[in-house]
């Protein structure tokens, strides 16, 4: 039951993102602008595929090397806390990319410009879309306690935040004093 509700939780994941992108993109607004001003964003791309295929390895039982397999510990509890995580994850993730509007974007968008979004969850954490992957990423530790979920949280993790520190220097240079004092009022995470 909770293999199976933990892929129903991944390919909710990645359907309420592409979703948004796909949604954007009928409006004539491109959301995926990835790699556009920085081609090193593209070394993510290994952290990303390690990332989904280390949680579909598990879930689906698909090969990968036992040592990265191996769970530390088995525990139905966990697991259960793993799954409620996951789905508070997708629930906060929803909410964070309403609050977006058509401001979401993958990567960094210097072309378009939007208006600084501060309410809704981006009142209560600068970043929530990423916090929201990262307690997602927590959740399927929680379920799959092995050494691939623990790599693939910490590349995620290490990842995310340098596109955090890169995204708050370019909305610094696009938004000045407005964005300074957002980030006075609210947290970069939590």
């Amino acid at each position: 039951m909770i293999n199976y509700l933990s892929l129903i939780a991944f390919l909710l994941l990645v359907t309420l993102a592409a979703g948004r992108g796909a949604m954007l993109r009928r409006r004539g607004i491109n959301a995926f602008v990835f790699g556009v001003t920085d081609k090193s964003d593209f070394l993510l791309m290994p952290v990303v595929a390690f990332f989904f295929y280390s949680i579909l390895a598990s879930v689906l039982g698909l090969p990968l090397p036992d040592v990265l397999r191996k769970t530390f510990f088995a525990n139905a509890v966990t697991g259960w806390i793993g799954i409620i995580i996951c789905y508070g994850s997708l629930i906060w993730l929803a909410f964070a990319l309403k609050s977006f509007g058509k401001s979401f974007r993958i990567g960094i968008d210097e072309a378009t410009q939007d208006k600084l979004v501060t309410s809704g969850m981006f009142s209560i954490s600068r970043n929530p879309v990423y916090v929201a992957f990262i307690s997602f990423l927590i959740g399927m530790i929680l379920i799959y306690p092995n050494l691939a979920a623990c790599i693939a949280f910490v590349l995620f993790a290490a990842a995310i935040h340098r596109q955090i520190l890169r995204e708050e220097k370019f909305l610094r240079g696009h938004y000045g004093e407005e964005y300074e004092d957002y980030c006075n009022r609210v947290r970069r995470y939590l």
